[in-house]
């Protein structure tokens, strides 16, 4: 079947939607009709959402340590170890628009450092025909600088306007792997499918060293070799320092989520910068030219074609990308809000996913029912949970206040100590996140590291603001129709 589904499969685009619209609905009136139900329905959830954050710091912890001890690790003196990682080829493919010569020099120094045969690397730069002007010039530095630094540097410009397609990274993808697929039937017809393996980065990517050699170990050790996606941790923290609070928190708001996941493989969808094997991407078709969420598409694309056997393998090694930002504290925040909607607007795989698992007698059914079961309570929880908790879970207790009950009176004592209890968990996070900040630039204070403990404070408004609203947006937008385009993130340092 086709992947492009915008507008064909309209009551599972509608579904999220009316779940949360319903819970809050709900929630308003039996708080007025039913308060004391409501309140012990609260008091559950918060429970619920308490025994979420245990296991979530639980796994958090795990990762971190698996991370702290990949770290330390020597890859290349393992990856040496086995006899076929001379054949394996890398094709890193760097998507980019309107961005500065500055932030692609910086990622391609970068790339030249790794430990891994620079004659056994290949590099993608794609640019847009609409930057036309802008690309051309930062193609030439870039080629005059990295030309001979690799295997080879590839330039593409993606055209524009070309039908099937809406303007984005996932387009820009297509366009580039199009290309270099006929670039290596005629230039090394030698080199075998199974022997590529694909980077997807954003421009602004900085790998650790020991990545290309991590990831090669990893795909040579497990089987069946192409039928497998490698997520790293993803930082942002390029930028950091600099960045508002909030954005901070975002930031490590989305990296804990990854870890969380990262301990969890039967859970892992692709997020951001990602591989995977350059047979899995012929059998697909490359990345679709016409959705918004193509770094988590890509995966179900694989998922969907080899029938269920396809997974994601964790890497717990980083790749550090910018934080969002604006030309001030007011755009940076909105940019982060468009941002987050647009990770939110994950979501469109829901009506895909549930259709072609109806079609496809092959998947095991267990497998399509946690699948589908997962990404409904991931996309509920994200918009509804902050929104409850912090919000709708008070009301009742204002409406009951009248009556002369113990479960009125003991209910604020109950809640709040069950999310100071949750604060715990913030606790934890908050001391996690300086083992993962880069050095402190010298242009800034050392009393923002107090401050970088402070911010945790921020999360509920945070947590609010640009967790619930935008998920809340995207899944409205999906409800009604009213389909997402794709937008870029301003790189700014």
């Amino acid at each position: 079947m086709s992947l492009s589904s915008y507008g064909q499969y309209r009551h599972w685009e509608m579904l999220p939607g009316i779940l949360l619209w319903s819970t809050f609905f709900f929630a308003i009136v039996c708080s007025f009709l039913f308060p004391i139900a409501v309140i012990i329905f609260i008091i559950i959830f918060d429970l619920y959402w308490l025994f979420r954050v245990t296991y979530f710091v639980i796994y958090l912890f795990i990762s971190w340590r698996e991370y702290r001890r990949c770290l330390r690790t020597n890859w290349f003196e393992r990856l040496k170890e086995l006899p076929d990682w001379k054949q394996i080829t890398h094709l890193i493919f760097l998507p980019t628009y309107k961005e500065r010569v500055d932030i692609i020099r910086s990622t391609l120094q970068v790339l030249s450092r790794v430990e891994y045969p620079h004659d056994q690397i290949i590099i993608v730069l794609g640019g847009e025909q609409k930057d036309h002007e802008h690309f051309q010039k930062n193609a030439q530095i870039i080629k005059k600088e990295f030309g001979k630094v690799f295997k080879q540097l590839i330039i593409t410009e993606h055209p524009k306007d070309l039908p099937g397609e809406i303007p984005g990274k996932g387009s820009n993808l297509h366009y580039m792997a199009e290309t270099v697929s006929k670039i290596l039937n005629e230039k090394y017809p030698s080199l075998l499918p199974e022997q590529i393996l694909v980077s997807s980065f954003d421009v602004d990517t900085v790998v650790h060293p020991s990545y290309f050699a991590y990831l090669t170990y990893l795909y040579l050790t497990s089987t069946p070799h192409s039928h497998a996606s490698y997520q790293p941790v993803a930082l942002f923290s390029n930028n950091i320092w600099s960045s508002p609070a909030p954005v901070r928190i975002a930031a490590f708001g989305t990296t804990f989520w990854l870890l969380t996941e990262l301990a969890r493989p039967e859970r892992l969808w692709t997020f951001s910068s990602h591989s995977m094997s350059w047979k899995m991407l012929l059998d697909v078709g490359f990345w679709q030219k016409d959705i918004v969420s193509e770094d988590s598409r890509i995966f179900l694309q694989g998922l969907l074609h080899y029938h269920g056997n396809y997974r994601v393998i964790p890497m717990f090694l980083p790749v550090s990308m910018d934080a969002v930002a604006g030309g001030n504290y007011f755009q940076s925040l909105v940019a982060l809000y468009k941002q987050q909607r647009r990770w939110a607007w994950g979501v469109e795989h829901l009506p895909v996913m549930i259709e072609a698992f109806r079609q496809d007698k092959q998947m095991p059914l267990r497998k399509k029912i946690r699948y589908i079961f997962n990404h409904i309570e991931g996309m509920y929880t994200w918009a509804t949970a902050p929104i409850l908790i912090f919000l709708l879970g008070w009301l009742p207790l204002w409406v009951a206040k009248g009556q002369d009950l113990a479960l009125v009176h003991s209910a604020p004592f109950t809640l709040e100590w069950l999310m100071r209890l949750a604060m715990l968990g913030v606790f934890i996070s908050g001391i996690l996140s300086f083992t993962l900040l880069p050095a402190r630039p010298k242009s800034i204070r050392a009393s923002t590291w107090f401050i970088m403990f402070l911010q945790w404070l921020l999360l509920p408004i945070t947590f609010i603001l640009f967790g619930a609203f935008p998920a809340i947006d995207a899944q409205t937008r999906l409800m009604l129709g009213k389909y997402l385009g794709f937008n870029v993130t301003k790189k700014v340092r």
